[in-house]
This record gives C-alpha cells, sequence and structure tokens, in this order.
C-alpha cells in the first residue's frame, strides 16, 4: 500500500510521514489482500486566530481497484487532525464491511477491492473556481449578481442499480446519493433513514 503525504502551506517532516504510516495500519485488517493501491494524504494549516479549533485540515483519500473513499477531518493541530480522519476512515470502511455482511450469500467476495469492483470509478477532485467573475459572500463562491450558485459540476456515470448506488453512498460518506436507475433509467437519490433503512426518490420527466 503506498501512502502519499502532501502538506499545503506548510512543510511535512519526515516524522510525520512515518507517523501517518503507523496509523493507517489501523486499515490492513479491512483488506487482508492487500488490494488498496494507494492513500493519500493531504495535510493544510489555516493561520486564522478566530477559528483555532480548525487550524489542521487533514484529507484522506483511499484509492483501490474499485471507488475512492475520502475523509477528512479538522483538530487544532495535525497530530489530533490525523487520528480524527484515521477513525473515520476505519469506521467508514467497517460501515461498508458489515453491510456487504449483512445483504451478502455464500458467494461474497471478502476484500474491498472484490466487493466494489463492479462500481464506477467516482472523481473526487475539487473544482477550482474560475476567477472571472466569481466573488466571495461569506465561505462562498457567488457567479456574477445572483442567484446564488456556488459551484457547477457535470459528473460522467453509467446507470446503475439501487444496490450499486447504496455501495457509492457509503463510500464517500454522504447521506444521500444522486444516480441514474439502472432499469428504469429514471433520476433518482437515495437516502439514509436510520441505520440501515434507506429511501428512494425517483423522479418522473413530464412532457
Amino acid at each position: 500500500m503506498e501512502i502519499v503525504v502532501t502538506g499545503r502551506n506548510s512543510e511535512i517532516s519526515e516524522r510525520f510521514r512515518t507517523h501517518v504510516g503507523e496509523k493507517l495500519q489501523r486499515i490492513e485488517k479491512f483488506d487482508g489482500r492487500q488490494r488498496i493501491n494507494r492513500v493519500e494524504v493531504e495535510v493544510t494549516h489555516e493561520s486564522n486566530p478566530r477559528q483555532p479549533d480548525t487550524a489542521a485540515r487533514v484529507e484522506m483519500t483511499l484509492r483501490s481497484r474499485g471507488p475512492a473513499v475520502r475523509v477528512e477531518a479538522t483538530s487544532t493541530d495535525q497530530h489530533s487532525a490525523l487520528d480524527a480522519a484515521v477513525d473515520k476512515l476505519e469506521n467508514r470502511l467497517r460501515r461498508i464491511v458489515e453491510r456487504k455482511r449483512s445483504h451478502r450469500d455464500k458467494h461474497a467476495p471478502e476484500s474491498i477491492e472484490a466487493a466494489t469492483a463492479d462500481l464506477p470509478v467516482a472523481d473526487f477532485e475539487t473544482q477550482a473556481s474560475d476567477d472571472s467573475g466569481t466573488h466571495k459572500v461569506g465561505p462562498l463562491d457567488v457567479q456574477g449578481d445572483g442567484p446564488l450558485v456556488v459551484r457547477e459540476k457535470d459528473h460522467e456515470s453509467p446507470a446503475m442499480t439501487l444496490d450499486q448506488a447504496l455501495y457509492e453512498m457509503e463510500l464517500v460518506g454522504h447521506d444521500f446519493y444522486l444516480f441514474v436507475e439502472k432499469d428504469s433509467m429514471k433520476p433518482s437519490v437515495v437516502y439514509r433513514r436510520k441505520g440501515y433503512d434507506y429511501g428512494v426518490l425517483r423522479l418522473s420527466v413530464q412532457e
């Protein structure tokens, strides 16, 4: 498993890189076949005395042959932010494995890579803001004089089954997921209600 640590607004020491590697050993138990190819860790430092609790941010992206899994955490320093991010990543992987166990049959795959092999790879790259006609409203980037459109982005994705959409939602840690249902070809949203209960909204387009 390759671990890549980068810093934004700061330099990362070799001691901290080693510490990251030691912390990430906790996730190896979720993928005994070592199918996780790469974990990208980005550490950001913000010098804002009014927000000391978010002075350090750690973002982690786990990449395998299946969809990426992404988490982030903020804290007063990079070490505690790292601890929080690793906790989130471990919890997310555990939820994926538990959900797979609750729905699997006797032929269920064992590894994360195998369990997500048939899912489309999601694009988690952050879209850069266009300086032309863009201004700040608080923490938001606003295009022109209105309406308030924070960001527009087209995302290519094949139609998928409801079960595939549930996996995608669990991987990114969101409470909802927008997709096109493969059987009906309708725009649909799956959302988490409580525990492992889910709801589905389907949009029927009228001419």
